[in-house]
């Protein structure tokens, strides 16, 4: 009997991709001026990109369950203990260390990330869960043409960082739009080193994605503060 992996090309699997993620995408931006966003109202986000995790989860599935993507076992609830207390520690012992600053004219439209809350990171916790999920189902359908880790991952870096040029539709600058474009394509490229190599990489994966936006927020507070 032929798998999900092998009836579905890798066309087919990369436009479903691009598809979930460009209209979910294009969900946020109008679904911002209507409810708020991530800080002011995080649960109705929060629900929001749980629709779109469900959906993907419904599409890929078949992708998912033939792929051991955690190796449950004491050193992973480890691995997930820790990453769990060092996110709240950081939610709630540095972040509140660096208040929001009013944003900086010459650099509009305003950016959520340098007025987040720690609330802020509920719903794009559940919105970097749906990409990782997305990229994982890249990750596999290039593995299941053959494709080398190192082909993958370069095919990632293209398509995880040209994803991201999608910010400019809220109309960010082009500084924001290259930083952020930047810093997908380069993770874009370790992902699937992480998800086919490492054990348990997924987590790893997911944990270097939700850091760079704390980071971030980390460093426009304190670049930016006059």
């Amino acid at each position: 009997m032929p798998t999900d992996l092998q009836r579905r090309s890798i066309f087919e699997v990369l436009a479903e991709i691009v598809a979930i993620w460009v209209v979910s995408d294009i969900g946020y931006y109008i679904l911002v001026p209507l409810i708020g966003d991530y800080s002011s109202h995080p649960f109705k986000m929060g629900a929001y990109y749980l629709f779109w995790v469900g959906i993907t989860l419904i599409n890929f599935w078949g992708f998912y369950k033939r792929w051991g993507t955690i190796d449950v076992g004491l050193s992973t609830l480890l691995v997930i203990l820790c990453t769990c207390i060092g996110i709240m520690y950081y939610l709630v012992y540095v972040l509140p260390l660096f208040p929001a600053i009013p944003w900086v004219g010459t650099l509009q439209p305003p950016s959520n990330l340098l007025y987040a809350s720690p609330w802020y990171f509920l719903p794009k916790s559940i919105e970097i869960g749906l990409q990782q999920l997305l990229v994982v189902a890249m990750v596999l359908a290039f593995k299941a043409e053959g494709f080398s880790v190192h082909t993958t991952a370069r095919w990632s870096a293209v398509l995880f960082g040209s994803m991201h040029v999608l910010l400019a539709l809220n109309g960010s600058s082009f500084v924001y739009v290259l930083v952020f474009t930047s810093a997908a394509t380069i993770a874009g490229f370790v992902f699937p080193y992480l998800m086919l190599r490492v054990r348990n990489g997924l987590i790893y994966s997911y944990a270097l994605h939700w850091g760079f936006y704390a980071a971030v927020i980390v460093l426009a507070r304190v670049l930016l503060i006059t």
